[in-house]
């Protein structure tokens, strides 16, 4: 189960809010109380011992303020421990509350007391009981809860892995490029028909090398499809995870047949889903998302942060447009809603169309990456 978006077979449940306390027993209380007392004490003492017992006693003090209670109550408890520790502290605090509630024994009393001894243990018990008390010159007063606000995102673990990746990309000049879509919109034909294409391509007088990462739920069918373009391929199953994250990644570059840091661009198909792969950051330098001609205008619209994320927006299976009556300017205000500077390019991986300018795109931003460290690469 993915710890971050909580996709994933089910393991411990994930709640929103909390409760402030849980108890065994239930309870009515309307309760006024005022005391004040102060108490010293030091202690110290090692043991070491294990046991068990249960006991049930009932007992009643009376304290030099004439206050007296009385406890009847039974429990079981189970000790092993080996410590030592000391306590050397003082403390006095008074009160000006009053409370009464009810459980099943009841007492009064306040005292002062001086004890010297020493434990550090921990025990574990269960026990039943209820207490009542009753002071004088009570007064009612309420009991507020405090929440504290931890802010810290819940993305931090692959965000922290997405910027090791990243830097290894830049490093190594390595061209990451993050694929997204729906499934069935288009990615792996593309991609397959672009790195033939791009293999033939030249940068500085060698030919350029491509590697792809594909993550599915099953199967890896869309690898073996993949390899028919000639590139190194690793296959992600991720089980029932809706989504590659940044520690798959960079795992996976272990199996690539080849050294990822002799590679030109790293293609990663991600899983086909436009929700959490949206928000998942990978490390990569340029992210696409493919949106094709069957699914419709408005999927933008409905998907907004995986176009608004987007770097570069291919609308693929041009050739089925007509057939699906496919309003592509509508498509291309929706999409620049969104994002009104985003890249956006028309192609089918069928015809060819549009495919061309496609691979030009990448090239460009390999180039930039690559200059930014070596300028004087030449294209051919």
């Amino acid at each position: 189960m993915c710890t971050e978006c909580g996709c994933g077979l089910p393991g411990k449940p994930k709640f929103s809010g909390g409760k402030m306390s849980q108890h065994d027993h239930a309870h009515s209380q309307d309760h006024n109380h005022e005391h004040e007392n102060s108490h010293n004490h030091f202690h110290e003492h090692a043991h070491e011992h294990a046991h068990e017992h249960t006991h049930e006693h009932t007992h009643e003090h009376t304290h030099d303020d004439g206050h007296a209670h009385s406890h009847a109550h039974a429990h079981k408890h189970t000790h092993s421990h080996a410590h030592e520790h000391s306590h050397d502290h003082a403390h006095e605090h008074s009160h000006d509350h009053a409370h009464e509630h009810s459980h099943d024994h009841a007492h009064e009393h306040s005292h002062d007391h001086a004890h010297e001894h020493s434990h550090d243990h921990a025990h574990e018990h269960s026990h039943d009981h209820a207490h009542s008390h009753e002071h004088p010159d009570s007064q009612d007063h309420d009991h507020k809860n405090t929440v504290v606000a931890v802010h810290k995102s819940i993305m931090n673990a692959n965000n922290l892995q997405a910027a090791r990746n990243r830097g290894f990309f830049a490093g190594s000049r390595v061209l990451a490029v993050n694929v997204l879509s729906s499934p069935g919109a288009g990615k792996t034909k593309l991609l397959t028909e672009a790195i033939k294409m791009l293999r033939q391509k030249q940068v500085d007088g060698r030919n350029l090398n491509c590697g792809v990462v594909v993550g599915d739920l099953e199967t890896d069918n869309d690898a073996v499809r993949l390899r028919q373009s000639g590139a190194p391929v690793v296959q992600i199953s991720t089980g029932t995870l809706c989504h590659l994250d940044a520690a798959m990644l960079a795992r996976s570059l272990s199996d690539l047949a080849v050294d990822p840091t002799q590679l030109d661009i790293l293609f990663i198909e991600n899983v086909g889903n436009l929700v959490c792969p949206a928000t998942f950051d990978l490390g990569e330098g340029l992210r696409i998302t493919v949106l094709s001609a069957a699914e419709g205008e408005d999927k933008p619209l409905k998907y907004p942060p995986a176009f608004h994320f987007a770097d570069l927006v291919v609308l693929s299976k041009s050739d089925l447009a007509d057939a699906c009556e496919f309003d592509r300017e509508l498509a291309l205000k929706n999409i620049r809603s969104l994002k009104p500077e985003v890249e956006i390019v028309q192609v089918s991986a069928k015809t060819g169309e549009g495919l061309e300018v496609f691979c030009q795109k990448l090239i460009d931003h390999l180039l930039s990456l690559k200059q930014q460290s070596a300028p004087g690469l030449l294209i051919q």
